[in-house]
């Protein structure tokens, strides 16, 4: 059973930076590609950034500049790094990874005050 857990989540004032990460446990050799989604209240989930195992990035166009997606070389551990962070960027975020299968992590909350 794989389980994909996240941390780093917290409150933050506008302009500060916050790093995230996701570690992988359970039976997985590694993955393709490992993600960030975020899902703010009463919105959709919507994709962050992803990272593929040969270290192919991308980024929505509201993170981009901003954010980094890095990965361990084992592909079982992904963060993000996020630089000057706006209310807007209030979310729930959820560590996604894929090697065939999909997975979801439980997530954690990034709080931006203005």
């Amino acid at each position: 059973q794989v389980q994909l857990v996240e941390s780093g989540g917290g409150l933050v004032q506008a302009g500060g930076s916050l790093r995230l990460s996701c570690a992988a446990s359970g039976s997985i050799f590694s993955f393709r590609t490992m993600a960030w989604y975020r899902q703010a209240p009463g919105k959709q989930r919507e994709f962050v950034a992803r990272i593929t195992g040969g270290g192919y990035t991308d980024y929505s166009d509201s993170v981009k500049g901003r954010f980094a997606i890095s990965r361990d070389r084992a592909m079982k551990t992904v963060s993000l790094q996020m630089n000057s962070l706006k209310p807007e960027d209030t979310a729930v975020y959820v560590c996604y990874a894929e090697s065939g299968h999909t997975y979801w992590g439980q997530g954690t909350q990034v709080t931006v005050s203005s």
